[in-house]
């Protein structure tokens, strides 16, 4: 009687009831969650099938495989059971068939979803050979019961299948990711994700395993795992709260699914679901671009040994980007000499140059850089600023660049406020992005509207910086205006521009809730944003700055009639604002050394210059000259951030602006900022000499020396060195990268610029020999530049030359229509 009893409790437990009991147990039990319950609800499953196969007398030479999320070991609550029952060939049809009703039914009478297939190990490599999606599962192939022998088998044909075919098999499979990623969108951004399909989901993950399966190429594995676990917890979270098969994210299940685990509401969730989306994301992003990698050096090195004879191929070339940054087979790497560790601003120039150039950081070179580089003083030097701005500057690559950045933790190190607005989501259908990348957004649409602005490295700056007040309490533009004002004094920005930032910051919703809210017909409206504005240069990039948002927040945000509601609103304020502006530059006293210059540049007949190498917050560190005698020697030591200050004076002559910045495009200097004015000579000399004070910056390498620099500006000058030839050979040299897709440059004449002279504004992409091209097209005009204004402010080039017409007697502005023709043959010589 007893052992009958034991008999049928045994049946029982080993029966859909029994599975079924246990099951529920195990998923309401409080004692397993996370990876230890996925897995234990795998072992329990594998137990009933193997009772199930068992009690069905299966013939030998068969057994029953686990694939896909089953075979890893992965059950959710709510998966699907995928199996694949395998056979040998020898049993007759029927038996096969018999089997696997016995084996399939009971589980459809629990209603459990099911994937299931019955085939032999050739018909099984076959199938997955056609169906990329049936030999991924294959890769995750695990024995649950029956011929061991036959389920080994197949796993290593397969995997070397799998293997051999990897060189075909990996773009089709890149291919599905990207179009799944296209219909389901990116699951770092989304307010209703899908946790398996959208982008850097679970299948992403499970794309990287198989990857890492081909040997061609691994993912990076620091917090891969961490991110996959974390998805699947969300994924049995939403099982058990909804007790549906789903993975989608829905808005009204949210808060459930966080309580279930334990975390304090749903945007605590999300933030969670979009770091580890981000994980998945980054190392797809990395792992993908070293499968081209790889596939692509397995394409050339056959022909590479052919052309060589059999030997081994060269090393791959290295193109200089900046200092301490080379290109790399299609990415930015550190070049050998680099010293992370003493170069605290490594990471910025890096960063900057990569998305310039419009290419990826190198996971190595992140890294590096990442456990190796020291923090950044404070106030930041003036070149880590610009970097930062050239970063910003730079469009569409700047995202990529930003987020590798941000995956090694470099932003929150830089900018420790990011940290708070960090996969923050936006509870607003409106939004497309999260907080952080909505900043970024912003700043790329931003950077198609520097031709605007008179400050482009503000905008930048601001459109970075509007919403960072988001991860605080109460109103985020008065939150994010004191978190502004000590960003902007940290990285490097005067008293004056600080201010400038915390008001776009303060009142970057001003205008499109005054155009769209408020009537422009009452005065007491223009004049209400006039004051909280303050000034038209404040205004010029409030304006920018609202449409860059809008643009970067999502379609509905912007229209051809909001912009001509905020232009309106613009308009009227400008009005109000325009006696506030000045009327024009006002004259310098040279100084005592400029003056000494000046006097030898007269007594000489020939350009005299002055090389100081300037260092943060300090005077001189060294400095050279070079006069018509030809002496000068280089200046002692490497240039700190700051650059090198460059004086020049030479007699008065046409030519002088062109040839000067010809000759520092030749010796690859860049021009930082630049003044050229006209200057008197003391008592007793009758003549006038032109006086160029410049800031330049070796693109990488050594200062030239100053008595090179004066014999070429005297060739120059003369007519014997060929500036453009020798740029447009220099050009040639290097092969054309991608890059950026600038702006076109806008050249306009400045309205009431000043009574003497007629001032042309220029806004372009700073390019080496930009400067020597618009000396040129202005010269050709014929136009005599009386005093110019030159500022690079990241990529871009902002500047201005006070031009008059050639009247020896007296200085003349040009005429309305003379003027407009002057700036429209500016800008066609630099679209050319």
């Amino acid at each position: 009687m007893d052992e009958r009893t034991e008999s049928d409790s045994d049946s029982e437990d080993s029966g859909p009831s029994g599975y079924a009991a246990a099951r529920l147990r195990l998923l309401q039990g409080e004692a397993q969650s996370g990876p230890p319950r996925r897995s234990a609800l795998a072992d329990l499953t594998d137990d009933w099938l193997t009772g199930l196969f068992t009690a069905a007398d299966a013939p030998r030479g068969a057994s029953l495989v686990a694939v896909g999320g089953y075979g890893r070991g992965e059950l959710s609550p709510r998966s699907d059971l995928d199996l694949l029952l395998l056979h040998d060939g020898s049993a007759d049809a029927g038996e096969v068939a018999a089997l696997a009703d016995r084996v399939w039914y009971p589980i459809w009478d629990l209603g459990l979803a099911l994937d299931h297939s019955v085939r032999t190990p050739v018909e099984a490599r076959k199938t997955a050979g056609d169906d990329l999606k049936v030999q991924l599962g294959l890769l995750d192939a695990r024995h649950v019961v029956g011929d061991l022998g036959l389920t080994a088998g197949l796993r290593t044909a397969v995997l070397a299948d799998w293997r051999n075919l990897a060189p075909k098999k990996l773009p089709e499979l890149r291919e599905l990711c990207e179009e799944r990623a296209e219909r389901q969108g990116e699951l770092s951004y989304l307010l209703e994700p899908d946790l398996k399909e959208a982008r850097g989901g679970l299948r992403d993950a499970t794309a990287l395993r198989a990857v890492a399966a081909s040997w061609l190429a691994d993912a990076p594995r620091e917090g891969l795992s961490d991110a996959r676990r974390r998805l699947l917890d969300v994924r049995d979270a939403l099982h058990l709260t909804t007790g549906r098969a789903t993975d989608r994210l829905a808005l009204q299940e949210q808060d459930q699914v966080a309580a279930e685990l334990g975390l304090l509401d749903a945007d605590t969730l999300l933030r969670q679901v979009y770091e580890a989306a981000r994980t998945v994301s980054y190392a797809s992003d990395v792992t993908w671009r070293e499968v081209s990698r790889v596939l692509r050096s397995r394409s050339v090195r056959p022909r590479l040994r052919a052309m060589l004879g059999g030997g081994k191929g060269a090393a791959a070339e290295r193109s200089p980007l900046a200092e301490g940054v080379v290109e790399q087979d299609g990415e930015v790497v550190l070049a050998r000499a680099a010293k992370p560790e003493r170069d605290p601003v490594l990471p910025l120039r890096a960063a900057a140059a990569a998305a310039q150039a419009g290419l990826p950081l190198s996971l190595h070179a992140v890294r590096r850089m990442a456990a190796a580089v020291r923090p950044l003083p404070t106030p930041w030097p003036a070149e880590a600023r610009e970097q930062l701005v050239t970063l910003l500057g730079a469009g569409r690559p700047t995202v990529q660049v930003w987020e590798a950045l941000e995956a090694e933790g470099l932003i929150t190190r830089l900018l420790p406020d990011w940290e708070r607005v960090r996969c923050r989501p936006q509870r607003n259908a409106v939004h497309t992005w999260t907080v952080d990348r909505h900043l970024v957004e912003t700043a790329v649409q931003a950077s198609e509207l520097t031709r605007r602005v008179g400050r482009p490295d503000l905008l930048l700056v601001a459109g970075l910086l509007h919403d960072i007040g988001k991860g605080w309490p109460g109103d985020h533009s008065v939150a994010g205006e004191i978190i502004a004002r000590d960003v902007a004094a940290r990285i490097g920005f005067d008293r004056a521009d600080v201010a400038v930032l915390a008001t776009l910051v303060r009142h970057h919703l001003l205008l499109i809730e005054t155009a769209t809210r408020r009537d422009l017909d009452d005065p007491a409206t223009v004049r209400a944003v006039a004051d909280a504005v303050g000034a038209q240069g404040t205004l010029e990039l409030l304006h920018a700055l609202t449409e860059a948002d809008a643009l970067a927040t999502g379609p509905a945000a912007w229209s051809a009639w909001r912009g001509s509601l905020v232009a309106d609103l613009v308009k009227r304020v400008g009005a109000v604002l325009s006696g506030d502006e000045p009327e024009g530059a006002e004259d310098v006293a040279p100084t005592a050394e400029q003056e000494r210059l000046a006097v030898e540049a007269f007594r000489t007949g020939g350009p005299v210059l002055a090389l100081r190498a300037q260092t943060e917050g300090v005077g001189a560190s060294a400095s050279a000259s070079a006069s018509g005698s030809g002496s000068g020697d280089e200046a002692a030591g490497d240039p700190e951030p700051l650059g090198v200050e460059l004086v020049i004076a030479v007699p008065d002559q046409p030519g002088v602006l062109s040839a000067v910045a010809g000759v520092l495009a030749v010796h690859r200097l860049a021009v930082r900022t630049a003044e050229l004015r006209g200057v008197g000579l003391p008592s007793g000399l009758e003549d006038s000499v032109l006086l160029l004070n410049w800031r330049v910056a070796a693109e990488y390498g050594s200062l030239p020396q100053a008595a090179r620099l004066r014999a070429d500006l005297v060739r120059a000058l003369d007519g014997s060195l060929d500036i453009a030839s020798r740029l447009a050979e220099r050009d040639a040299a290097y092969p054309r990268r991608r890059g950026v897709v600038a702006p076109p440059p806008r050249v306009t004449v400045a309205s009431a610029g000043s009574r003497l002279a007629t001032v042309i504004e220029v806004r372009a992409q700073d390019a080496p020999g930009l400067l020597h091209r618009i000396g040129r097209a202005l010269e050709s005009a014929g136009v005599v530049v009386r005093s110019a204004h030159v500022s690079t402010l990241g990529a871009n080039a902002v500047d201005a030359f006070y031009v008059t017409e050639p009247k020896p007697e007296t200085p003349t502005p040009l005429s309305g229509e003379r003027a407009v023709g002057v700036a429209r043959a500016v800008e066609e010589a630099l679209r050319g």
